[in-house]
């Protein structure tokens, strides 16, 4: 069976053997499609340094450092194919899921249909990927240039019910198909918890060296979609138990925030429920941002008038916006948004170091910028000045939940009505994930995965 690194490989791409690491290097931009590229599923570039910018305070308006860790270098163009190799390797290790006997099925909002179309045709599986039909074309073009079915579901990113409607109506006591749920399955959070987590660890010494922080994370920042992401906060807050874990939702669907419901249009987020995988009681805030600042965010990067304001008027520098221009997408945008909302709400300053995600790029978001153009005009100088002040430098410390012991109360009990009234769980499965030794032992899981590959390699 087609496999490739281990978790501790993904960590630290350096311990691939070198004749491996440098074909799958030479083959990112040159044959995407090769199954190497499974091996350049990491967070380090090949010079081993992070996927990163420090954002200036002229940008933010705050002293303390944001920094974005950002994934549109990996293959497929999103981290998201991280989590989606990861449950796939375990289910294969596992020997859940065969090649020559089943077919995959991806529920997804986007990200992580478009990894699990990837590595499910480079692992050789027939993969199909149900996602809500109002998602951005180029999410659609890229499915289906991996090789993968599509499926269509209605509705656009909170639509998740649908999803699971549709996934349940294709298994159908169907023998072939196997369901890879991202958010349910723990392979996502392992990912995230052990790869994204101790990058960060390892990052806050390097970013040290090079004088931004002190050493240490004092916040890490993400909206959920799958709550994968949010998972690498479990391991920060293991090495540094002062930091605080930021969740972040849309306004226009604020479901932990006040039980509410919507459509809103921060692809990637927001998906009007609790995942399984999403470690609640362990979140200290919960912040809520509005859609319309984070498509307007996005839009100062993605037209000319707006990158010219961002260095003439605010004073960045040029290469920084054309890279910022590049690597950040809506849910990007509304990252950095919430960070600057935790640095104000946290009083953080110079010495504070706050990260977040961005988890794909503009390329995935052309179609969506072009129908803001047309529905309110370009940008001019006047009104990308006025977005950058009052989505950027005026974020303020409305829609902020604290994680207090009530709140965490109500934010895992939201899980009953997913997981036990529709999904199957039990009871007893919902209450076990109040104690802090299930999400230990998960996290543990990582050591037996990586010894089942490192045995099969070896036959």
């Amino acid at each position: 069976m087609v496999t490739g690194p281990s978790f501790e490989e993904m960590l630290h791409p350096q311990t691939i053997d070198p004749s491996i690491r440098a074909e799958a290097l030479a083959a990112l931009n040159a044959d995407p499609l090769n199954p190497i590229n499974l091996y350049n599923i990491t967070w380090r570039d090949a010079n081993d340094r992070v996927y990163h910018l420090v954002l200036p305070s002229e940008l933010t308006g705050v002293d303390a450092r944001i920094v974005v860790i950002y994934g549109g270098d990996f293959p497929s163009g999103s981290h998201k194919v991280g989590a989606a190799y990861s449950v796939l390797l375990e289910k294969q290790l596992l020997s859940e899921v065969d090649p020559m006997a089943h077919t995959l099925v991806w529920p997804s909002t986007g990200n992580y249909g478009i990894g699990g179309a990837f590595i499910g045709c480079r692992m050789e599986y027939d993969s199909i990927v149900v996602l809500p039909e109002e998602m951005s074309q180029e999410r659609f073009d890229r499915i289906a240039s991996y090789g993968a079915g599509i499926v269509r579901t209605a509705g656009s990113e909170s639509n998740v019910k649908e999803i699971y409607d549709e996934v349940k109506r294709l298994s159908g006591g169907d023998p072939k198909i196997r369901v890879l749920n991202q958010f349910e399955v723990m392979g996502n959070y392992r990912f995230h918890y052990h790869v994204t987590g101790n990058t960060l660890v390892e990052l806050a010494a390097e970013l040290r060296a090079e004088g931004v922080g002190a050493g240490k994370i004092s916040a890490f920042v993400s909206a959920m979609g799958s709550a994968g992401a949010i998972a690498a906060g479990d391991r920060l807050k293991q090495v540094w138990h002062d930091h605080k874990i930021v969740g972040l939702e849309p306004i226009q669907c604020p479901t932990l925030f006040n039980n509410g419901y919507g459509a809103h249009e921060i692809q990637g987020i927001g998906d009007k429920h609790v995942t399984w995988i999403h470690n609640v009681l362990n979140m200290d805030a919960l912040m809520a941002i509005d859609d319309r600042d984070a498509l307007n965010g996005l839009r100062v990067l993605a037209e000319a008038p707006g990158r010219e304001v961002l260095t003439k008027r605010f004073g960045l520098d040029p290469q920084l916006v054309k890279k910022l221009s590049q690597v950040l997408g809506i849910s990007g945008v509304c990252n950095i948004i919430g960070a600057i909302k935790t640095a104000k709400f946290y009083g953080m300053g110079s010495d504070d170091v706050i990260v977040t995600v961005a988890t794909d790029a503009m390329e995935r978001y052309g179609s969506v910028m072009s129908s803001l153009r047309d529905q309110h005009g370009p940008l001019d100088e006047a009104s990308a000045t006025a977005i950058v002040n009052g989505v950027y430098q005026r974020a303020g410390t409305d829609w902020v939940m604290e994680g207090c012991r009530a709140a965490r109360e109500r934010w895992h009990n939201l899980k009953y009505y997913t997981w036990v009234e529709q999904q199957g769980k039990s009871v007893a499965e919902l209450d076990a994930q109040r104690d802090p030794a299930w999400w230990n032992a998960h996290q543990e899981l990582v050591a037996d995965i990586d010894k089942r590959l490192l045995d099969q390699r070896q036959g």
